[in-house]
């Protein structure tokens, strides 16, 4: 009779305990569910500002201010001189989509915190001497610093080269399409429809300035000046005079067709007499210390051996 009773008391402790937790975890979820509902009906009755600071992305709440902060750190920090300069390899680079030159101030500065922090990253993970670790910092940050001016240069250079190989073929399509019996400004066109490459871009540009209200003139000067090569500088001043003398644009082309093949030539045959002096370096350093050792090993080998057992 005991055992029964105490049996019943436990099993009626543990449905207490059941309907309590069931009546608390009823509760929480309705005091969750208000809480749900009440948010609702306060995103619903918020300022038109508020939903648009939430409604925003991660960019435009934290990139975006932290990249305009940067760009104001970096427009101080730049002059007007500087910003000539900057927008100069902007131009020569081909003017990169997105890229301005605040763009390229505020990169410079983000560049060089990041530089700096992964700098201090590194002291502290290698534990160098304190010399070292400060030229390790200000190392990183400098190389933060210039990585997009690098960046621009190799993209100048590669679009310089470009250039350089694509101009020649450009000029010959301008000259057949003037001889042809199509006006100068339509034979660029022609250029700028079926080439590609930054010869065909500056030359599209050049149309666009020419339809917003600008003079041949004024437009072969502006491609002038932000020219790479020497070649399409002198072919400009060459359309410059012909246009200001009214000489023939079709003899004039086909003279400039002719020099242009010939310096392309001549730069391909440097390039060629440039290999050599080039390729030293990497064989001194790396391609004779192998064939050395490929060379010349078993003979060490076998006179060590030999001296070892006499």
């Amino acid at each position: 009779m005991t055992m029964l009773l105490v049996l019943g008391g436990v099993l009626l402790a543990a449905a207490l305990v059941v309907a309590w937790l069931a009546v608390g975890r009823t509760e929480a979820e309705a005091g969750g569910l208000t809480r749900s509902l009440a948010l609702l009906e306060a995103m619903s009755t918020a300022p038109d500002e508020l939903k648009q600071d939430v409604d925003k992305s991660f960019d435009e709440r934290v990139l975006t201010p932290l990249l305009d902060r940067f760009g104001r750190a970096g427009s101080r920090l730049t002059g007007g001189e500087s910003r000539g300069r900057i927008q100069h390899k902007l131009d020569l680079a081909g003017g990169p989509a997105g890229w301005t030159v605040d763009k390229v101030a505020s990169s410079k500065v983000g560049g060089a915190v990041a530089g700096f922090l992964v700098g201090c990253l590194l002291a502290l993970l290698l534990a160098p001497r304190p010399a070292l670790a400060l030229l390790l910092v200000a190392g990183a940050a400098a190389l933060g610093f210039f990585a997009v001016d690098l960046w621009l240069y190799q993209r100048a250079y590669d679009r310089r080269e470009r250039m350089q190989r694509d101009l020649a073929d450009a000029i010959d399509l301008l000259t057949i399409s003037v001889e042809a019996g199509l006006g100068f400004d339509a034979a660029l066109q022609q250029v700028a429809r079926n080439t590609e490459g930054p010869v065909a871009e500056e030359f599209a540009r050049m149309l666009r300035e020419m339809q917003l209200g600008k003079s041949r003139r004024e437009s072969l000067e502006a491609l002038g000046s932000r020219s790479p090569i020497d070649d399409l500088k002198a072919f400009v001043g060459a359309l410059v005079q012909a246009d200001a003398f009214g000489a023939p644009v079709g003899q004039v082309l086909r003279t400039q067709a002719n020099e242009v093949r010939v310096k392309r030539r001549q730069h391909a045959e440097k390039k060629a007499q440039q290999v050599p002096v080039k390729i030293m370096v990497p064989l001194v350093l790396f391609i004779l210390p192998c064939l050395f050792i490929v060379v010349l090993g078993p003979a060490a080998l076998s006179i060590l051996s030999s001296g070892f057992g006499g």
